[in-house]
């Protein structure tokens, strides 16, 4: 059996198959036939077919019939718009009719006749290979042709072929050269029997055939075919008219495939450019006509005009055929086409537009907003800029002559079928999200870069990318992700303090807004069912809902983390990739605690980090950059780690347990840096995240076993401290290392003090215990000796504020040791505290007490001011990218020096100070006389005046939230400090109003995550005696005497605002104890909290801080417990108020009269329209409480104050009010309460009274005359009783016609009666007399209508009393018994007035008579 041929064999081998396969003599597999035609009948297969015969493809056993075809839909043609098809037939019976049967088509298949084709043998050579071709030789020789340009060896045989074959000449054409806007004019300008005839003896004529050139028939039948073809045609075109001429034309063209038209249409371009081009050839102002064959010439129309010279003769004339197209204006093209080109010889105008120079740039200042550039490396471009175009800024449609692409253009490239220019449109999209995020385009640029294009659906262009198969698309897509994620600044700036007080905590970069629907039923429903609704509804949702708003979450939805996993772990990516893949993770990873565990979940995700990242060996590296990151330990790889474990203590607890950390930490820790084998930046990161991990799983109580193993490595870093901090000058990533040290010392130390957990029945308590530590006492009590000295060392550079700013957080990182040190040594139980009380004497004396002493710590407390975010809220601007869905902290890295995150910022190291203060304070009373002196310093003074001064403070941005939790740091810390001193020495309590003050302010600005702070203020601070130096000094007294001098009325002293203040003091116990019922915080989160502040490990849950959505108290807590009431009462089905009603209001009142009377500024940010809606609240729980003789009492003293001119002018009813829905609908309920059981209270009167005042809302005075009239009857309060001057309600005059409607009918109707009502009766009646002898000329002609008619009632009233008052007022007077007074007769020109309308009424009253 012969074997086929096989991939690789030679064309021998070929040919020894083809002998072998002759030589057996197989029938072969297939037989070539040549059959005559079909209508010769049967053909002879063995005879030799002749040699002047054409090969005739047959077909066998083809039926007569066509096959039966599956029945198909009809096809229609596409008809032209000019010429439509006729319905009524089909066409494909009209291509039936042309072609009757399929085998008419397929055995007429004539192969080209080639016998004629000459057959150049090869020339012979004398040696032994044929001479090589050159292109340069073939240059040279066709230098004489019109052809120029490098062209391939094929195009020059063809051009060689086609040469040969012209020595024949062609059939040409006569092209008219005339001038295209002559030729048109006079085309228009003709009858369509001229036109006719200019169609058919035009410059076209018809010299000879075109379209039919006989190509492929033999050589002696092709031109009397194809000329034979073309008499046909000229014969039937003659017998037309020119009308049917056109119409038949219009017909062909309806009728062909627009693409067949546009190729013939072409074709004649074609012969028009060679017929111009040998007409310019014969020389200027001359025509020639070349004649083949037999055609003779017809020349143009001799009615036609001339065309004249054409100034480029290199640029070639573009025509078109009339009739066919519209002439197009000639393109200056960079090159001559010519017609040896290949596929040159059609010229498309509209695909070479690109070629032409760009338009010129323009330069005039506009107002009109134009679209904005960017460079290929993200800056964005002026609209004036003028840049070269080698540049590749041009390659764009719109606005071609500016440089630069838009994101349009940008978002086009990222869909390119090309890899580079893909990768490159993300590269240039990512450069803009940096320079975005930096703030480079300030305002040069309207709207927000991001939220462009955000709502672009960058981010899952983004995603798309990242399934892409080429490795630099993405690599590209990973960068851009990174750039929209991760901030860098952020990164640096938590990382800088991670050794603060506290600075690990960390709240979540999650948005804030999207539980607001959820914070109705945040009480009701338990959070782990709230938790799980929630999760179960955005399972539900799109990802792009969801990125709508969240990204993190949109993002997660696409499945991202398992395609970076099989990134990292598959591809083996480049160095950077790798990096900005795990600076994704991080950014993920601080999102919230569910998006950590889903990176901690992710299938063989932090398997791969850890294994491929941090290897326990790898090979040394040096100093430049590494070809690969894999088997190579990398800090950020830790960071990831570390991150994840702030995230939550079961996270921790895992990562320890599952992932083998303990042996990395070991091998990353217990070798020096420079040891590392790694660059030596690199290897001081690791390190410093090394540390920083293990203090984050120390921090819950974890990794203690650790400590044992690596006691001596742990000395022996701690021994080179002093001289790395002596290195000149100092490294700061060796500085950031030994912070991070001390910082793992400070929680080790504080975990030898904790104690195994209490049982809890509660979740939370339940979901965080654990094991007790494994570090006793006697392990860290020898750390104390070696930290100290570091602490001394530092301090003497504080003289020098540009070695103390290099230091960092080392001195911070060292008090905070100190702190936790005697901390724990303090809650030891064995051990004598004799020991640590001598040595707290010890360090303050040698230590703390020469530090106050020193100037320059007085001006790191004057700098507090310079440096608060509080105090200036120009630090806590939102960034100008900042969006709600992609939370980041704004900062870009450049932070000013003197700012809470500046290097100059005396923050940290004054609260770390403070926290020591305060722990030495409490475990040794003895040294608060001492420490006191370190609140009477200036500078810390004028900072807290700073911060009480009413200005707006910072809007809550997540990084006013950060800085602003370290600010409250400082100042809880001041505060607690002087309250300690304040309780063991009472003496000694300087500026305690100052300081009452400070905490007021504190505690209704902390944000959630700092529960205890709140508790510990409330229970030891807010209500403490020794704050209130008024009640020793006289403040009672002082409070009765300024109500004599501004009311003029002298009150029983046992009912005066004196009085109450004093009882208030004496009830301060009762007070505190209401208060911290009524602003109790979460439970859960208070008992995080304490864990957290207080040092009891075991009982932290994470160190991911609550979302801050505001601060943990409103601005009114005072009057929680009134609003609690008033809530209460309402949700009472019986209507019964709760118990003890009566002393919960009666606290509440007693501690917001002592906040008016001596701490105002605490109730700044509580508008008077509140605080009045508060007292309301009063009277709306029962129908009882308001009769309390004490709770009159405070009630009457909040409402003389609330109505002090001062007060009054800022009471506005109609601005939107906390807690407030509407202010008419609060009114109207209580009207309806005042009228069913009020029985004329002259305290609720003058609460109703209050706003009806004429600068207020019309529509509360409309809700008592028109809807309640029924209880002016109870609107008995005296004019003397009015807490207000009577002249705010009788000016301005009223305008409202409906209301002086109201007035008079209660008037006349007897409802307002100056017995029941003296108040309303005399602003009624002002207001009625005002209005009916009013003489405003720009009234309308109803108003005055209305003024004549209530003025004819007046004069017609029976009560003469009445009418005299309505007539007769003058001027409001509260001190007489109507509130007014009256003229004894009406003056001269109201007189006339009168006697003017009463007259017409008379007049009037005769004429209908």
């Amino acid at each position: 059996m012969l074997s086929r041929p096989k991939p690789g064999e030679s064309e021998v081998d070929l040919l020894r198959f083809q002998s072998q396969f002759l030589a057996t003599g197989a029938v072969p597999a297939v037989q070539l036939v040549k059959k005559g035609n079909r209508g010769g009948g049967n053909t002879n297969l063995d005879q030799p077919l002749l040699q002047d015969r054409r090969d005739v493809v047959t077909l066998d056993n083809l039926p007569d019939s066509p096959p039966a075809l599956v029945p198909a839909p009809p096809k229609r043609a596409r008809p032209s718009l000019g010429c439509p098809l006729p319905e009524h037939e089909d066409p494909e019976e009209r291509l039936n009719r042309h072609d009757q049967h399929i085998t008419a088509v397929l055995t007429k298949i004539i192969e080209r006749d080639t016998s004629s084709v000459t057959v150049n043998l090869p020339v012979p050579s004398g040696v032994a290979f044929p001479p090589v071709f050159h292109r340069s030789q073939e240059r040279q020789v066709g230098k004489g042709n019109s052809t120029s340009g490098k062209r391939s060896i094929f195009a020059q045989e063809i051009a060689a072929k086609r040469a040969s074959e012209a020595r024949v000449p062609p059939v040409r054409e006569v092209v008219s050269t005339l001038d295209p806007p002559e030729r048109a004019a006079s085309c228009e300008a003709l009858t369509p029997r001229e036109q006719g005839g200019q169609l058919l003896w035009g410059s076209r004529g018809f010299q000879g055939p075109h379209l039919v050139t006989g190509k492929g028939l033999r050589s002696q039948d092709a031109e009397q075919e194809a000329q034979t073809i073309h008499e046909e045609n000229i014969a039937k075109l003659q017998t037309m008219a020119p009308e049917e001429i056109l119409q038949e034309q219009q017909r062909l063209l309806a009728q062909l495939d627009p693409n067949l038209v546009a190729f013939l249409r072409s074709h004649g371009r074609t012969h028009e450019q060679a017929g111009e081009k040998a007409t310019e050839e014969q020389g200027p102002g001359r025509h020639s006509a070349e004649v083949t064959g037999e055609e003779p010439v017809v020349p143009t129309s001799a009615s036609e005009p001339r065309q004249e010279d054409d100034p480029d003769p290199g640029a070639p004339v573009l025509g078109v055929r009339i009739g066919l197209e519209p002439r197009t204006g000639s393109l200056a093209l960079p090159v001559t086409p010519h017609k040896e080109w290949v596929h040159m010889d059609t010229v498309e105008l509209e695909k070479l537009h690109w070629t032409q120079d760009l338009p010129p740039l323009r330069r005039q200042r506009t107002q009109e907003r134009m679209q904005a550039r960017f460079n290929l490396q993200g800056e964005l471009l002026a609209p004036d800029v003028d840049l070269p175009t080698h540049l590749g800024l041009h390659h764009h449609g719109e606005e071609a002559e500016r440089a630069g692409y838009s994101l349009q253009e940008l978002f086009h490239l990222t869909r390119s079928q090309v890899s580079q220019q893909r990768a490159l449109a993300l590269h240039v999209l990512a450069q803009v999200i940096g320079r975005a995020q930096a703030g480079e385009f300030g305002d040069r640029l309207v709207g927000s870069v991001l939220r462009l294009l955000l709502d672009a659906g960058f981010l899952f262009l983004l995603r798309f990318s990242l399934d892409d198969r080429v490795d630099g698309v993405i690599a590209a897509a990973v960068r851009a992700l990174r750039a929209l994620l991760v901030a860098p600044g952020d990164e640096e700036l938590l990382d800088g303090t991670f050794s603060w007080y506290h600075g690990a905590l960390v709240f979540p970069l999650m948005p804030s807004q999207e539980d607001k629907e959820d914070d109705e039923d945040e009480d009701e429903e338990p959070p782990v069912e709230k938790a799980k609704r929630k999760s179960s509804e955005e399972g539900n949702r799109p990802p792009s809902d969801l990125a709508r708003r969240d990204v993190i979450k949109g993002l997660l939805a696409t499945n991202l983390l398992p395609r970076l996993r099989y990134v990292l772990e598959v591809t083996c990516p480049a160095p950077s990739v790798v990096l900005d893949i795990l600076a994704v993770l991080i950014r993920l990873a601080r999102h919230s605690l569910e998006s950590a565990t889903r990176v901690l979940e992710c299938p063989r995700l932090i398997e791969t980090v850890v294994r491929e990242f941090l290897p326990t060996s790898w090979s040394p590296m040096g100093v430049g950059p590494a070809p690969s990151l894999h088997k190579v330990p990398c800090a950020i790889a830790m960071k990831l780690l570390r991150v994840l474990a702030s995230a939550g203590r079961n996270i921790a607890a895992r990562l320890l347990s599952s992932f083998d950390l303990r042996s990395r930490l070991c091998r990353f820790i217990a070798e020096a840096p420079q040891e590392m084998a790694l660059p030596p930046e690199e290897a001081e990161t690791l390190s410093t995240e090394a540390f920083r991990l293990w203090a984050v799983a120390a921090s819950y109580g974890q990794g203690a076993d650790l400590y044992r193993e690596l006691y001596p490595v742990l000395m022996r870093a701690l021994q080179a401290v002093p001289e790395e901090l002596s290195m000149q000058p100092p490294r700061p990533l060796s500085l950031q290392r030994i912070a991070s040290l001390l910082t793992l010392l400070a929680h080790l130390t504080l975990a030898a003090s904790s104690t195994a957990p209490e049982p809890s029945s509660d979740g939370a308590g339940a979901s965080v215990l654990a094991t007790p530590s494994s570090i006793t006492w006697t392990q860290v009590s020898g750390l104390q000796p070696l930290v100290e000295p570091c602490l001394r060392q530092t301090l003497k550079l504080l003289p020098r504020p540009e070695m103390w700013q290099v230091l960092g957080p080392v001195p911070t990182a060292c008090l905070l040791f100190l702190d936790a040190y005697y901390q724990a040594w303090s809650q030891q139980p064995s051990l004598c505290p004799g020991d640590w009380l001598q040595d707290t004497e010890r360090l303050s004396e040698s230590l703390l007490l020469p530090l106050l002493r020193t100037p320059t710590l007085g001006s790191l407390w004057d700098s507090l001011g310079s440096c608060s975010p509080l105090c200036n809220p120009q630090f806590c601007v939102r960034a100008p990218e900042a969006l709600p869905s992609l939370v980041s902290l704004g900062s870009t890295g450049g932070r000013p020096s003197l700012s809470l995150a500046g290097s100059a910022s005396p923050f940290p190291f004054l609260t770390a100070l403070l926290s020591l203060f305060n722990t030495l304070a409490r475990i040794h009373k003895g040294l608060c006389d001492q420490l006191a002196t370190v609140l009477a310093t200036p500078g810390l003074q004028n900072y807290f005046r700073q911060c009480l001064a009413p200005v707006a403070a910072p809007h809550l941005t997540p990084f006013s939230a950060w800085a602003l939790r370290h600010e409250y740091h400082l100042q809880y810390l001041a505060l607690i400090l002087a309250q300690r001193v304040a309780t063991a020495q009472p003496v000694l309590a300087i500026n305690a109003a100052l300081h009452h003050s400070m905490v007021l302010a504190l505690l209704s600005r902390l944000l959630p995550g700092s529960e205890h702070l709140a508790h510990e203020l409330l229970l030891s601070c807010v209500f403490r005696l020794e704050f209130l130096p008024e009640r020793a000094s006289g403040g009672p007294e002082a409070a009765d005497f300024s109500d004599r001098l501004s009311l003029g009325s002298s009150k029983d002293s046992g009912c005066g605002r004196g009085a109450l203040l004093a009882q208030a003091c004496q009830d301060f116990p009762s007070i505190r104890s209401c208060y911290l019922t009524h602003c109790s915080l979460a439970r859960a989160s208070l008992l995080a909290s304490q864990a957290l502040y207080r040092g009891e490990l075991q009982r932290v849950p994470g160190l991911l801080l609550p979302l801050p959505k505001e601060p943990l108290l409103p601005t009114d807590w005072p009057f929680l417990p009134l609003i609690h009431l008033y809530h209460q009462a309402s949700d009472t089905p019986s209507g019964l108020p709760p118990a003890d009603t009566v002393g919960t209001a009666l606290r509440a009142l007693q501690w917001v009269l002592v906040l008016e009377s001596w701490r105002p500024q605490a109730l700044w940010a509580v508008p008077p329209a509140a605080r009045l809606a508060r007292l309301m609240c009063v009277f709306l729980v029962d129908s009882e409480l308001f009769r309390e003789t004490p709770i009159q009492h405070l009630v009457a003293a909040l409402l003389a104050r609330l109505c002090q001119p001062q007060v009054l002018r800022d009471l506005k009813l109609d601005c939107p009010l906390p807690g407030l829905a509407s202010f008419p609908d609060l009114y109207a309920s209580f009207l309806e309460h005042f009228e069913a059981v009020s029985y004329g209270d002259h305290l609720f009167g003058a609460l109703v009274l209050l706003p009806l005042q004429r600068r207020f809302s019309v529509a509360l005075r409309l809700a008592l005359f028109g809807e309640h009239v029924g209880a002016l009857r109870a609107l008995g309060l005296p004019l003397t009783q009015l807490p207000v001057s009577l002249e705010c309600y009788t000016e301005p005059p009223e305008d409202n016609l409906a209301l002086l409607q109201l007035y008079f009918r209660a008037l006349v109707t007897g409802a307002l009666c100056p017995r029941w009502c003296p108040v309303l009766y005399a602003v009624a009646v002002a207001h009625v007399n005002s209005f009916i002898f009013s003489q405003d000329p720009r009234s309308t002609d109803e108003v005055k209508a209305a003024r004549r008619r209530l003025l004819q009632k007046t004069s017609l009233l029976a009560d003469e009393g009445l009418r005299q008052h309505l007539l007769h007022y003058k001027l409001p007077n509260s001190a007489l018994p109507e509130g007014f007074e009256l003229y004894p007769q009406l003056p001269p020109l109201r007189q006339q007035y009168l006697q003017r309308v009463t007259s017409g009424m008379l007049q009037n009253g005769v004429s209908e008579a």
